[in-house]
């Protein structure tokens, strides 16, 4: 951003990138004028884990399963992941996109072993309160109901309370990885909340 002088920039994430885009706008994107708006789709933050604050976040053993399953066979991982609950194709009557389970699997398997297990810990266990709470752009939230891998009340339905300047927009039946599966429903809502 620094390098080529961006301003007023859009930053966009989804799943850990929605915590990452959260990050950096609380700590850089604000005072230099470098973000004018935020979207976070199916994000993690405040935080993943059940804590004194967020007595409604799975328990750390939830989040042991996949730490075994990395561990075990990562390759295998992959595939039953983005078979199951990242997509919904689990759901009764699902489309399933076989090619959207090969890419996630391929792009899950170039990347490093020991940053993905890694990985859980930093998008289970960080809480991220007081970035949502110094956040003062627009920011758009967008989640499924039915997202089975970042639960829709204890994460969008959280960030649209903390956040100053929130808008949330919930999918029905949509799952974490919408982005994806329902693109032409969500395209239009990006652009139309990026051009407002």
């Amino acid at each position: 951003m620094e390098h080529l002088d961006l301003r007023n920039a859009v930053h966009i994430g989804h799943s850990t990138g929605g915590g990452e885009v959260a990050a950096y706008v609380a700590r850089y994107g604000i005072p230099q004028g470098r973000v004018s708006k935020a979207v976070l789709v199916s994000a993690v933050p405040p935080i993943m884990l059940k804590t004194e604050a967020y007595p409604g976040g799975p328990p750390i053993e939830i989040f042991n399963g996949p730490r075994a399953g990395l561990a075990a066979n990562r390759a295998q991982f992959f595939r039953d992941v983005a078979a199951g609950p990242f997509y919904g194709f689990n759901r009764d009557g699902a489309d399933v996109q076989s090619a959207a389970i090969d890419n996630w699997w391929r792009q899950g398997m170039m990347g490093s072993a020991k940053a993905h297990y890694e990985g859980i810990k930093a998008f289970s266990e960080t809480d991220q309160t007081d970035d949502l709470k110094t956040i003062t752009v627009a920011t758009l939230i967008l989640h499924g109901d039915d997202d089975q891998v970042v639960p829709c009340k204890n994460a969008g339905v959280l960030q649209a309370e903390i956040l100053p300047n929130a808008t949330l927009k919930i999918y029905e039946g949509c799952s974490h990885g919408m982005l994806t599966v329902n693109a032409e429903i969500l395209n239009p809502d990006l652009l139309a909340f990026v051009q407002s």
